[in-house]
């Protein structure tokens, strides 16, 4: 399986960790989500999902850094703050003591395609996600993840499908890949609870 590589090309500066104030609320789902299976590990230690928020009203946001799905706790040094991204030329401007998740350019999709989204959650599953694909609004097979064309699916589904209002989308390119995404964590976690009572 093709996981957890960072195919953007990264302008990365190092930096001290961000606070526990400003890490509150990531630090509390992505814990819940690890608990749930959702963000781990497979057996070959290579990690799956991660979680992000945006900061204010700014395209800018939080999300959990490249290679931190697989522990078991993180703390704010997990964490990195993507300021800028270029689709166009898969490019991404991170600031944190690590370089952000090989999904980040993924997040900053939605991000940008709707001003309301300001928490996102990357999950997998297999079950699920083969219970779900096609099902539900489903990004292109021939996109993989954390490349344009993933980005360009994205979109395209923004804007010609319910997914703004639905929160949810399969990733047919991307094996167990799942997305969910709202107004804050709490309907992100109604809309994974409903989705699963679905599916």
């Amino acid at each position: 399986m093709d996981e957890g590589y960072i195919k953007f090309r990264a302008h990365y500066q190092s930096g001290p960790p961000y606070t526990a104030a400003e890490l509150d609320e990531l630090l509390k789902w992505r814990a819940h989500y690890y608990q749930l299976g959702l963000i781990g590990a497979y057996d070959t230690q290579i990690g799956f999902g991660n979680i992000s928020h945006r900061i204010g009203d700014s395209e800018a946001f939080y999300i959990s850094g490249s290679a931190t799905s697989l522990l078991p706790r993180v703390d704010e040094r997990h964490f990195s703050k993507v300021v800028k991204v270029r689709a166009s030329t898969n490019e991404l401007w991170c600031e944190s003591p690590i370089i952000a998740s090989s999904e980040s350019m993924s997040h900053a999709a939605i991000y940008g395609a709707c001003s309301e989204v300001r928490a996102i959650l990357h999950a997998h599953d297999g079950a699920w996600w083969r219970a779900m694909l096609y099902r539900v609004p489903t990004t292109a097979a021939t996109a993989p993840y954390g490349s344009p064309e993933m980005v360009d699916s994205i979109i395209d589904l923004m804007r010609n499908t319910d997914l703004a209002r639905g929160g949810v989308f399969a990733m047919a390119g991307h094996e167990e890949g799942l997305f969910f995404f709202g107004r804050n964590f709490e309907e992100v976690e109604a809309i994974v609870t409903r989705t699963r009572a679905q599916y």
